[in-house]
């Protein structure tokens, strides 16, 4: 380990293990510092915020305690009121005296007008003979049925709380649900007390964390933000594992925030169940101020810093400024720039160097010198001796079909007009033209394609309706230069096996695709094909070195594409039984090139 270190420590240059030294010097100790006061700082800021926070969930408790404590006296006193249990309990036999009876018992609307923290009184009650004033109502089949109805009616005399909706505003309030026993006709009823929801908002926005009260079904009563309320704590991101938790302080995500939630527990009087305060404020929102005092007092050190480490850089660079010129002379001369010369003042161990350079440099330059001159000779004999192997290559096409094609001109000439033989003989100078041209290094591929063309319909000419040809070009390889005489050998190979054995006669297909910057040629025949072994046959011999047998105008075209090209191409031959025989080759776009 200590040799690797050793190592890796020599490899780095001067200048920078000077600048290394000094930061490791300088920011070593300020991270330590720096780290320890985050930690620190971040520690207090938590114990800060949970003690508010505290003292905010107390507070609120307290204050929420007073506003339903209304709500608790005012059940109390009607649970004891004679004077609505007998009203409750009346049957009466006309409307006028519902009204009247109501207009004796105004208890319920003074109530209401007396005590701001509560917004709607209700006793719930079984009497046809009453009629509904949102004070005293008979309840529906629908109200009867619900949870929170059947529960008040199960506690016979604990207060309940409840989250529940009123049927004359149709808003959901904190409601205190008590049973009450009916004198006389062992009857009981269900009051019901809405607590002003306006007051414990009241309450929640004087806090500055997010606060809100939650009954024991998870429900948000009140919160200091308004779009909360409502809401269960499952929707707002809650943390699971939160949500049936009592007294304590927790850390937990909600809505995709590391927070600190602190939960106190709010069970008034005689209640069968509870209220909880719920207070949450993210750890970002705690650290921020420390942060910034931090970030404060690291402004201040890294300028501090940055100053020391221009001076040590200033020092460093007058140091190495001479090697980094050495450096920048050896890469050039790396590159091939062998007239550069290094000038460096001093005596020096750097001085030593760059006169040790300039000798080495003019060695190498004339050693350069004599190797690339004997290079060129090689080069340009090689290149000889390739145009010579091009031009026999070129001059090996088959002249058998010139002579069948003369002998059929003969035929026709004899039997027939002269339009016909003048079309034919034109097509054949043609064609003659062009084997005469074939020095050219490369020819349009419309010019080759025409002679192709000329072939054919020269072809069509001696066979008439037993040869067929098509032509699929792709107009993107117009522009392609290529070597000549090299679709019209593997046309004729094409017309020649199309027409074997096959007296329906032959039909040829040209294609040529623009596919990755290359041209891919296919030519068709519809013949019998070849059999597997004589196919392997063909292809050993297309790479063999000597020339032979028929497959002379194959090699040809073969060989001249690898020569012009390169060895990766030249051409592939796939034969599918009676499929025909398929001839594929590729050849680099070089638009332009000729």
């Amino acid at each position: 380990m200590f040799h690797w270190g050793v190592k890796l420590l020599n490899d780095i240059k001067i200048r920078n293990k000077l600048l290394l030294s000094f930061l490791l010097i300088t920011m070593l100790p300020v991270s330590i510092v720096g780290a320890y006061l985050t930690l620190e700082m971040r520690s207090m800021a938590f114990e800060n915020a949970i003690e508010q926070a505290s003292i905010n969930v107390d507070r609120v408790k307290k204050r929420t305690e007073e506003v339903i404590g209304v709500s608790q006296d005012i059940s109390y006193r009607l649970s004891n009121d004679a004077r609505l249990k007998r009203l409750a309990v009346r049957r009466f036999e006309s409307i006028y005296d519902v009204v009247q009876a109501y207009q004796d018992y105004p208890d319920i609307r003074e109530y209401l007008r007396l005590y701001k923290e509560v917004s709607n009184i209700r006793l719930y009650l079984d009497n046809k003979t009453l009629l509904n004033n949102w004070e005293l109502l008979n309840p529906s089949e629908e109200i009867k049925a619900s949870e929170w109805f059947q529960r008040g009616q199960m506690s016979d005399s604990m207060v309940g709380w409840e989250y529940i909706e009123d049927e004359r505003d149709h808003l959901k309030y904190l409601s205190l649900t008590r049973k009450i026993e009916l004198e006389g006709y062992n009857k009981t009823g269900l009051l019901v007390i809405n607590v002003n929801s306006a007051q414990l908002r009241s309450i929640l926005n004087q806090e500055s964390f997010e606060t809100f009260i939650v009954d024991d079904q998870n429900n948000i009563i009140a919160a200091n933000r308004k779009e909360l309320t409502g809401k269960k704590l499952a929707d707002i991101s809650f943390d699971n594992e939160i949500l049936g938790q009592g007294n304590g302080s927790y850390e937990a995500k909600v809505d995709g925030k590391n927070s600190k939630i602190l939960i106190e527990e709010l069970t008034p009087e005689s209640s069968r169940n509870s209220l909880r305060i719920i207070s949450v404020f993210s750890i970002e929102s705690i650290v921020k101020e420390p942060n910034q005092i931090i970030r404060l007092a690291l402004m201040v050190i890294i300028i501090s810093v940055i100053l020391a480490f221009l001076l040590v850089f200033s020092f460093s660079t007058l140091f190495s400024r001479r090697l980094l010129r050495l450096s920048k002379h050896i890469n050039r001369v790396g590159a091939g720039d062998f007239d550069t010369t290094l000038k460096i003042d001093g005596k020096d161990e750097i001085g030593l160097l760059a006169r040790q350079f300039n000798s080495m440099v003019r060695s190498i330059n004339d050693l350069m010198y004599e190797v690339q001159k004997s290079n060129n000779q090689n080069i340009l004999l090689e290149q000889k001796q390739n145009d010579i192997r091009f031009k026999m290559l070129a001059s090996q096409i088959n002249p058998h079909f010139l002579f069948n094609a003369l002998e059929s001109i003969r035929m026709e000439a004899h039997m027939n007009g002269q339009t016909e033989i003048a079309r034919v003989v034109r097509l054949l100078g043609k064609m003659m033209r062009s084997n005469l041209e074939v020095g050219k290094s490369k020819i349009p591929l419309k010019q080759e394609l025409e002679m192709v063309r000329c072939y054919l319909d020269i072809q069509q000419f001696r066979y008439e309706e037993r040869l067929q040809y098509q032509f699929n070009v792709d107009p993107a390889t117009e522009s392609l230069y290529m070597p000549p005489l090299i679709i019209q050998p593997l046309v004729e190979n094409a017309v020649i096996h199309g027409l074997d054995n096959k007296m329906e006669g032959a039909f040829v297909t040209v294609d040529i695709q623009k596919i990755e910057g290359h041209a891919h040629f296919t030519i068709r025949d519809n013949g019998v094909g070849i059999t597997q072994e004589r196919l392997e046959q063909v292809r050993t011999t297309l790479n063999k070195q000597e020339e032979e047998g028929d497959r002379i105008g194959l090699r040809n075209v073969h060989d001249r594409l690898k020569l012009s090209y390169g060895e990766q191409y030249g051409l592939n031959i796939d034969s599918y039984g009676n499929d025909g025989t398929h001839i594929t080759f590729r050849i680099p776009m070089e638009e332009g090139n000729i």
